[in-house]
C-alpha cells in the first residue's frame, strides 16, 4: 500500500513540475540591433551581488566579534 502510494505521489509531482521545465519562447526577430547598438534586456548583476557581499561581511563580523567575545568570557571563567 505504501509503495503505491508513493508511486502515485511521484507521478503526480512529476506531472505538475513538467511546467517548471519549459522556457518562453524567443523574441521575434527583429527589433534588436535595427536601430543601433541597443543594450540586451537583463536583470543587472551589480544590485544583488552588493547586497550578498554586504550580508555576508557583516555576517562575518558577527562571527568574528560573537567569537572574541566568548574567547574573552572563556579566560574571566578559567
Amino acid at each position: 500500500m505504501k509503495k503505491i502510494r508513493n508511486l502515485l505521489m511521484i507521478a503526480v509531482l512529476t506531472a505538475l513540475s513538467s511546467t517548471l521545465f519549459a522556457q518562453s519562447p524567443p523574441p521575434p526577430p527583429g527589433g534588436h540591433g535595427e536601430t543601433g547598438n541597443q543594450d540586451p534586456r537583463g536583470a543587472p548583476i551589480d544590485g544583488g551581488l552588493g547586497i550578498l557581499l554586504a550580508l555576508g561581511a557583516t555576517y562575518g563580523g558577527y562571527k568574528i566579534y560573537k567569537n572574541r567575545k566568548d574567547k574573552a568570557e572563556k579566560e574571566v571563567v578559567d
